[in-house]
């Protein structure tokens, strides 16, 4: 029942879902263990979970409810965010069931969805659920059939709400995107469908719309008057670890950029919304994703590269080629460089570089707008030899935050002008630490709140961009570069060919 006192529009108190069920598919694997389950006790952990909250575990295990819960209680004590309390862990625990069967097993659906049913009485739950696909792509349809068949994905017949959670790759390329995208909102209306891009939420990506159009400072020079360029990096340190099979299907081009980086760049480039609606800010992305234009020449203004043996964090490691599972004549992709450009009038002539890799020297993903030199200074050459373009830097990973590079005068007796830096630090500027992305996502989901998820034309305007880049490298080999370095050498000569350098990150 709602609270008749309470302003739907007011968000200060915390936003709890009515009682329901979140069923997770393939909670065994890696995501279930490492993000989902402990994402589930930091929200019970801040009271955020509704009363009756039931977790469904479904997986090729002879388990019951009891085997379940032990490997979610080791699973949430080792990676949870907020501190450990046994009487939350009790109350959320009471409410674990398992279910055994393997995806084309119709008993075990059944099973499931005679379980769903149950719960009507034992938990008060009118028939709400949302069922969260952490396994593989090739295994959607397969699952989605039987949701269907049962009857688990109408909304109608189950007499509350039913929603489906997909996790990415959403396909390979634009045809198999919209294969998946007409499979899963046949099976479950499209208002239902939540495809989660993890990026979208961290706060830090979410502060960039509040950053953007909470203020007056930063409008009036967002634009291609007053900016020279746009960099976006997102670099690991690590290699690909055991997801080779994977990995070498696709790409950092497919795996990163098609999702997470044209995401992040529709966000800082897009146009104020009329409102904070999820279509409404929908709208504004997808003019900037359609707006994206890719350069004339592929060849010079697109860098692929491969990492091959080197150091990382005073380690030896081995090269993209010695990883186990990776075919010895792959050419398949682990860093990328792209010179992009938005084709609307605020963006017009203003290059956006973009950049991800794997070996890198170290972990780091930001957002950095460069701003244009002043075209006259009044002082002498030799007091501003040390003085560089202003930069606003946008902090996602790790220690979130803002930086903003301006010029100031050295103290001392002479006209000395030379760059600083000024800082905020989210963990220091607030005293609320930052939920973790799935925690918010998995939040939304149980709410019905779609803003932070890109809907099915999102993706395929991505895929618009991605595939002809896929299409001008095939039959290329990507450039060489050591691991432990920022990159093939010819990633920052397509930087210097107009007189520019990638920021060090």
């Amino acid at each position: 029942m709602k609270n008749p006192l309470r302003d739907p529009q007011d968000r200060r108190l915390p936003r709890i879902p009515e009682p329901c069920a979140l069923v997770i598919f393939g909670v065994t694997g890696d995501l279930s263990r490492k993000k989902l389950i402990p994402a589930l006790y930091d929200l019970a952990n801040r009271g955020l979970l509704p009363p009756g909250f039931v977790v469904l575990g479904f997986a090729r295990r002879d388990w019951g409810d009891e085997d379940f819960a032990d490997l979610a209680r080791n699973a949430a004590q080792a990676h949870a965010r907020t501190p450990w309390r046994d009487e939350v862990w009790d109350r959320l625990s009471s409410n674990i069931k398992f279910v055994p069967g393997s995806f084309d097993d119709d008993e075990a659906f059944d099973r499931l969805a005679q379980t769903l049913d149950e719960l009507r009485a034992s938990h008060g739950i009118e028939g709400n659920a949302a069922f969260y696909l952490s396994i593989p792509p090739s295994a959607f349809p397969v699952v989605l059939k039987q949701l269907e068949r049962t009857g688990m994905s109408d909304n109608q017949k189950s007499g509350g709400w039913r929603r489906v959670v997909v996790e990415k790759p959403f396909g390979n390329d634009l045809q198999s995107a919209k294969q998946l995208n007409d499979l899963v909102d046949h099976a479950f209306t499209p208002g239902d469908v939540f495809r989660i891009d993890h990026y979208l939420g961290k706060e830090t990506v979410q502060n960039i719309l509040a950053l953007r159009f909470a203020n007056t400072l930063f409008e009036p020079v967002w634009n291609s008057l007053y900016v020279d360029s746009v960099q976006i990096t997102m670099a690991e340190d690590v290699g690909i670890g055991t997801r080779a099979a994977f990995y070498d299907t696709v790409g950092t081009t497919r795996d990163v950029v098609q999702n997470h980086l044209l995401q992040l760049l529709s966000l800082v480039t897009m146009e104020e919304p009329t409102g904070f609606s999820a279509d409404e800010i929908r709208t504004e992305k997808l003019k900037v994703l359609r707006a994206i234009k890719l350069p004339a020449d592929i060849a010079r203004d697109t860098v692929r590269g491969q990492y091959q043996p080197g150091w990382v964090a005073g380690e030896r490691v081995p090269g993209y080629l010695d990883e186990k599972g990776v075919p010895a004549d792959s050419t398949t992709e682990t860093y990328v460089a792209l010179t992009l450009g938005i084709q609307n009038r605020r963006w017009a002539g203003i290059p956006f570089y973009i950049r991800a890799g794997k070996r890198l020297p170290r972990r780091v993903t930001e957002i950095a707008v460069l701003f244009k030199k002043a075209p006259h200074l009044p002082f002498a050459p030799s007091d501003v030899e040390m003085l560089g373009a202003n930069q606003f830097v946008i902090r996602v990973q790790p220690d979130e935050g803002i930086t903003l590079k301006f010029g100031s005068k050295v103290p001392g007796t002479t006209m000395e002008v030379r760059d600083i830096t000024m800082d905020v630090q989210y963990g220091e500027a607030f005293t609320e630490a930052s939920p973790e992305a799935y925690e918010r996502l998995i939040l939304d989901v149980l709410l019905g709140d779609k803003t932070l998820f890109p809907d099915a034309a999102e993706v395929e305007a991505g895929w618009k961009v991605v595939d002809p880049l896929e299409e001008a490298w095939t039959g290329t080999k990507p450039e060489p570069y050591r691991a432990g370095e920022w990159g093939p050498r010819a990633a920052d000569e397509m930087l210097v060919r107009t007189g520019r350098a990638w920021r060090r990150a």
